[in-house]
């Protein structure tokens, strides 16, 4: 007669232990019940406020959690007394160029320092990720330097050529980890049958690393989209602005918080980026796995 696996009797005695619904009820469910209502929140607090009237925002009366009386004023006020399509235009356009710029470059030196292993690779790979490091708090005193003299200040150029500054860093570490993920026998393979490093760039390389681009690049879009010192730094006028900086700047004035076509604008703002999770969640986690599992 076999004896019994150790390793296997300890394992099923762990499964084991989840089997009874009250037990996981208090391991499982209310945990992750907590942190949703944790993590969820916020949200539904921003999305009542935008839809409340300002009697039920300035009232105490009746339940705070609840809207008794909808009302779509918030985002009227947004929509048409306000630059809002303006600065979502400006803002689709900055993230979307700076996301791609950001792609490119890291693409490229993702490659170079991992998959040709010049010397001294290992150092500029780790120099690349601590420059992610540096806060933009310090990194926009002598970018706004460079904006002046360039005569780029208030224009959607300067934050389009700024914020790669701190998008091009994490993609290049990122990248750098998937790269390592792909077999180098691929490659060898293909550089016996004389093609070029170009070649094996575009047409072996990248079609491998899609889930570690699609990543890459929600990393990036989502940085710029809701990037703030930069775009408040470098951009003064309304037309110019971005969705961050026009609905804090703009719907603020002085001690007059107009709270619901804030909520309004905030609400607008995040649609975008959660329906691109949404899309591409799947390739995110997989993208993110590839970097760190070496």
């Amino acid at each position: 007669m076999a004896l019994p696996n150790p390793g296997q009797t300890s394992d099923a005695g762990g499964m084991g232990y989840l089997i009874s619904l009250p037990r996981k009820v208090v391991t499982i469910y209310t945990p992750i019940a907590v942190f949703l209502i944790v993590l969820l929140f916020p949200f539904y607090w921003m999305t009542i406020t935008a839809f409340k009237p300002n009697e039920e925002l300035l009232s105490h009366v009746g339940n705070p959690f609840w809207v008794h009386a909808p009302t779509l004023a918030h985002f009227k006020k947004l929509l048409f007394d306000t630059a809002y399509p303006e600065w979502l235009w400006n803002t689709v356009l900055v993230s979307v160029v700076a996301t791609f710029v950001s792609l490119v470059c890291s693409v490229l030196a993702a490659y170079a320092i991992e998959r040709l292993r010049f010397k001294g690779s290992r150092g500029i790979g780790m120099a690349i990720f601590l420059a992610y490091l540096v806060p933009p708090s310090i990194l926009f005193i002598p970018l706004a330097a460079m904006i002046y003299k360039l005569h780029l200040f208030d224009t959607r150029l300067a934050l389009i050529l700024t914020y790669p500054t701190f998008l091009i860093p994490f993609c290049t570490w990122l990248l750098m980890g998937y790269f390592k993920t792909i077999p180098f026998e691929l490659e060898e393979c293909a550089l016996i049958d004389g093609a070029s490093r170009l070649q094996i760039l575009t047409k072996i390389i990248l079609p491998l690393a899609v889930p570690g681009m699609i990543s890459a690049g929600i990393f990036s879009f989502t940085l710029s989209w809701n990037e703030f010192i930069y775009a408040l730094t470098f951009v003064s006028s309304s037309e110019v602005k971005t969705v961050p900086v026009g609905v804090i700047t703009e719907l603020i004035e002085g001690d007059v918080y107009h709270w619901g076509a804030l909520m309004a604008g905030a609400l607008l703002g995040s649609l975008p980026v959660a329906v691109l999770y949404s899309f591409f969640v799947e390739y995110y986690v997989s993208g993110m796995t590839g970097a760190v599992k070496e």
